[in-house]
């Protein structure tokens, strides 16, 4: 079964938010011009948050982490969230879906908002990079447009992938791993 993953690593972004943007431009281009009253931030499907450290902020750049056990499908009363078993993905049916927020407000990393015209979750990833992903074989549209190469995407379950090679030479964690919900998203550090 392939199990998609995203990674970010952090150690070669450079913060030039060409992730977020195009996340907008290609997934809602219907809010280009609106921000997202959830987050009250742009409409992306990615965050950017600032952690203090010592006297130093970094960035994380935060997303749907596609969890093995998710706790927003956990929570959804009709089966409108759930996990593609075909690729490990944790979708939306729209056509499902309630507007009841549960998901929302169960998922840990906060990373499900509310699209202000339709009422009803967002999330990582979009139509359009899951049409990318499913339908032609690519990468969804962060990982192709980062200029640093610091993104990636791609089945963990085969070693011979980029993700699965990337994972072998580096150190990385998964947010918030101690919840026990099996985020498939990593985060290099070195």
């Amino acid at each position: 079964m392939t199990r998609y993953a995203h990674l970010w690593d952090a150690s070669k972004c450079v913060g030039c938010a060409a992730c977020i943007i195009e996340c907008i431009s290609g997934n809602h281009p219907d809010m280009m011009e609106s921000d997202n009253k959830s987050w009250n931030w742009v409409a992306s499907n990615i965050r950017r948050i600032e952690v203090e450290e010592s006297f130093r902020a970094r960035i994380l750049l935060l997303q749907c982490q596609h969890c093995d056990d998710p706790p927003c499908v956990h929570a959804c009363p009709t089966g409108a969230s759930y996990i593609d078993r075909s690729n490990g993905l944790v979708k939306i049916d729209p056509g499902k879906c309630i507007g009841c927020r549960y998901c929302v407000v169960a998922c840990p990393y906060n990373a499900r908002w509310v699209h202000p015209v339709t009422g009803l979750p967002e999330k990582c990833m979009g139509e359009t990079c899951l049409y990318i992903v499913e339908k032609l074989g690519g990468k969804p549209i962060c990982v192709s447009v980062c200029p640093a190469g610091a993104r990636d995407f791609g089945d963990i379950d085969d070693p011979s992938s980029s993700i699965s090679q990337r994972l072998r030479r580096s150190r990385f964690v998964r947010l918030l791993e101690y919840k026990g919900t099996g985020p498939k998203f990593f985060v290099v550090v070195g």
